[in-house]
């Protein structure tokens, strides 16, 4: 397994980024935006970017307040600054072409960046929740626990180095489902478990209705959620439906303006 070049990059609000970079002679860079108390440098994400790196350059990142990165988590809120860091280092290293690829709640923050930012040449989005404040299984009412209670956020960030705002949503973020229609003409990739212990399949549905063309939903049988259960060929089949969608698209115009920061390299 290749070891990614270890960046630290900065977002327009200040907040320190650890992020990692596996180089590729292509155009094409995938952004891997991982899930709720995840971090690009578990062996799971590791495995994905491996796969990725089969097909194009990977830049994996820690969301702030989670490993190595600095602040706390919105989970999912400000957190699109972050992919906007990890864009514009891979705009930097010379990527045409740039494949958003997020898993959970790294999956809801590619739509909503995607939607809200653009810039962007095809987002996958897979085991995403649609909508905020489910808590229909019990893996949810558990996750709302440990963002919602001190005790709860002080649990997880022993336990997984996360470390939560207490501040919570003022005003509360556009949802996923909401803004999903704006990522069109970019191509969309929903990828849905229909064994996720999470989010049922619903999900996937309503973000998938929401979006408009060109789009794709892919339920996949016995699949369970987010990165531990992606195979390496469910990754792979969806590399090949990000670089194949990518080459049948002209490229879009890239933002006017880089979003401020800067980054170094360790």
């Amino acid at each position: 397994m290749v070891t990614p070049e270890p960046l630290t990059l900065y977002t327009g609000d200040g907040v320190r980024i650890d992020a990692g970079h596996t180089s590729f002679d292509g155009e094409v860079c995938f952004i891997l935006a991982h899930g709720f108390t995840c971090s690009w440098r578990q062996p799971a994400l590791r495995r994905i970017a491996a796969a990725l790196g089969r097909h194009g350059g990977v830049i994996g990142l820690d969301f702030r307040g989670h490993g190595r990165s600095g602040g706390h988590s919105t989970v999912g809120d400000r957190e699109v600054l972050d992919v906007a860091a990890a864009v514009a280092a891979a705009r930097r290293r010379g990527y045409e072409r740039i494949v958003l690829t997020g898993f959970s709640m790294g999956g809801a923050i590619v739509v909503r960046y995607a939607a809200l930012h653009g810039g962007v040449d095809a987002v996958v989005s897979v085991s995403a929740p649609a909508r905020w404040y489910y808590r229909g299984t019990v893996p949810m009412r558990r996750v709302h626990w440990v963002i919602e209670r001190r005790a709860g956020r002080m649990a997880v960030r022993l336990a997984r180095r996360t470390r939560i705002s207490s501040k919570g949503w003022d005003p509360v973020p556009e949802a996923p489902h909401e803004v999903a229609g704006r990522i069109a003409p970019v191509p969309l990739l929903v990828v849905h478990g229909a064994a996720d212990p999470f989010f049922p399949v619903e999900h996937g549905h309503q973000l998938y209705e929401a979006a408009s063309d060109p789009k794709e939903l892919w339920i996949e049988p016995s699949f369970g959620h987010a990165e531990v259960a992606a195979t390496p060929d469910l990754v792979n089949r969806m590399a090949v439906w990000a670089t194949e969608a990518v080459s049948a698209t002209p490229a879009p115009l890239a933002p006017d303006e880089e979003p401020p920061g800067r980054e170094h390299r360790d």
